[in-house]
């Protein structure tokens, strides 16, 4: 049982599911202590810094989706399937983007609680779509 959880390739959705929301939480890790490193050390604004931590995030999730969650991809064109795979990124991070402006300046929350409430909206989307789209 193990082995078919973290080892072999698989086709079996639960098993990617659980893998995908391991991947997730590494990224999401890295995603979330870059934030708080970025803001806090360099100083930088909270949105600037949200989208330079989405997109070291994204790397991580991408890495680990290709060659662990996923059964490869749509085709053997790994440019193609990057391609996909960076358009789902972008929207992704426009999603992450005004869901932590809105629940930071709108709601009032602090960014951090704001970035939880966006990980979980994002990270919805990003299954679909990456299961879907480029991970078939």
């Amino acid at each position: 049982m193990i082995e078919r959880l973290f080892k072999y390739q698989t086709s079996s959705i639960s098993v990617q599911a659980f893998r995908y929301v391991l991947a997730g939480a590494l990224a999401y890790a890295i995603d979330y202590s870059a934030l708080i490193t970025l803001v806090n050390i360099f100083k930088l604004h909270y949105l600037t810094s949200a989208a330079i931590a989405f997109m070291l995030g994204a790397a991580t999730s991408y890495i680990l989706n290709f060659a662990w969650v996923f059964d490869g991809g749509i085709s053997k064109n790994r440019y193609l399937e990057a391609s996909i795979f960076l358009a789902i990124v972008i929207t992704g991070l426009f999603l992450n983007h005004y869901c932590i402006l809105f629940f930071t300046d709108s709601v009032k929350l602090h960014y951090l609680i704001s970035k939880v409430i966006s990980t979980i909206t994002v990270g919805g989307f990003n299954f679909s779509a990456r299961k879907y789209l480029v991970f078939r």
